[in-house]
């Protein structure tokens, strides 16, 4: 696979931040050394986060992040500090940005990374303007953060390699799961995939689950079988033997498991994302507390794609339409998409996010901590579905 080839959510995310006009997009530039942000002397040129992927030896396919000054104000500022928030919620790994020893403002942005155990590296900029004063700055930074900052000059190139050697440090050892498909699949073992094509589906091309589990599935060296639905029949048919592994859309488990061979394993894109991308025990936890709700709940789907709603949308039409037939016509249900996810989730008292294929681990698992903090059972679209077609406790959960 080429780094073309490798969808943003799946590499590791790199976030600077800082105050305005302290250096942020001009070290961008100078790690990708591409002109990949707006640079200006006047403060705030940078709005709404830059996202620039690339590839760093050591590391690999990567996202650098360049946000808007965390210490913008007025109603407009406010949108953009809200901007910069939710793309900490996406940073693996965060570089705080140092330009005076006024730093409590950094201190509250570093104290937040620390509370999610994201990894901080602390910048001294413009360290070519300062002199001395850079390894002054640096010095108190490490009295007053307990943090060994690295001074830089954007301009000049300088403190580049030790950046790029201190990312590869703070490398976090799982923030991607190795495998999307875990234990459940081992090399040689046939593997069939029931993949309707319904109106959902773009025209011409699959969808992103199905294109990754595919490919985790060659990678090790699985013999692959594809069907629809409605040929499930025949392609059971002209396997010799049961396949190991049956791979469905959540949408069809109910079909699927009715017609598996008793040997096969069964589960779902939708379940494998679940724990691919964020914390499978939680939402199977959750799951099982659907039925505890009043029966006048508030519900909350979470999907992590905008797109125009068609006919039988899983999270507008068949969600919804499941949840009342198991639990009435009084709940309510609240839908959003893309980063229209509350900060405050006590209003609601379940939540059901999607597959999140478009959005990379850490800002899955930082919502389900979000709602694990809140006291708000969370659970994904795959788990839900199986949990509602009454078969969640004989499907195949994966695991490392």
């Amino acid at each position: 696979m080429s780094l073309d080839d490798t969808p943003r959510a799946n590499r590791l995310h790199i976030g600077l931040f800082g105050r305005r006009n302290s250096g942020k997009s001009s070290l961008v530039n100078a790690l990708t050394q591409q002109q990949t942000a707006l640079v200006s002397d006047v403060a705030g040129t940078t709005t709404d986060p830059v996202y620039k992927s690339m590839e760093i030896h050591g590391i690999g396919p990567c996202v650098f992040i360049d946000t808007a000054g965390f210490d913008d104000e007025g109603n407009l500022g406010a949108l953009r500090v809200e901007k910069t928030r939710q793309a900490a919620e996406r940073t693996d790994i965060a570089l705080v940005l140092f330009s005076s020893a006024d730093m409590e403002k950094e201190l509250a942005w570093i104290r937040r990374f620390q509370q999610v155990k994201t990894p901080v590296l602390a910048i001294v900029s413009q360290m070519d303007r300062r002199g001395d004063a850079g390894q002054e700055l640096a010095a108190l930074i490490r009295e007053r953060c307990g943090l060994e900052a690295i001074c830089v000059s954007a301009l000049h190139g300088a403190g580049m390699e030790a950046v790029r050697d201190a990312l590869i440090r703070l490398l976090p050892e799982d923030y991607e799961v190795a495998s999307i498909t875990g234990g459940l699949a081992r090399r040689g073992d046939t593997v069939l995939l029931v993949m309707p094509q319904d109106i959902q589906a773009p025209k011409g091309r699959l969808i992103l689950p199905q294109v990754q589990t595919l490919r985790d599935l060659l990678d090790k060296k699985c013999l692959v079988l594809s069907a629809t639905t409605d040929q499930l029949d025949a392609a059971l048919a002209a396997l010799r033997e049961p396949p190991q592994l049956i791979i469905t859309d959540s949408q069809v488990f109910g079909t699927v498991y009715a017609k598996k061979p008793a040997s096969s394993r069964l589960t779902s894109f939708s379940v494998l994302f679940a724990h691919y991308k964020g914390d499978i025990d939680f939402f199977t936890a959750s799951a099982r507390k659907l039925d505890s709700l009043p029966d006048d709940a508030h519900i909350l789907i979470a999907e992590a794609c905008t797109h125009k709603p068609l006919a039988e949308d899983i999270g507008r039409e068949k969600l919804p339409r499941l949840l009342r037939q198991r639990l009435g016509n009084e709940i309510s249900i609240t839908v959003v998409s893309g980063p229209d996810f509350p900060e405050d989730l006590t209003p609601y008292d379940f939540i059901i996010h999607c597959g999140a294929c478009m959005f990379n681990r850490k800002y899955v698992l930082a919502r389900a901590g979000q709602a694990r903090t809140q006291g708000i059972p969370m659970s994904n679209y795959g788990v839900m579905l199986a949990f509602l077609a009454g078969i969640l406790d004989k499907i195949d959960l994966p695991a490392d």
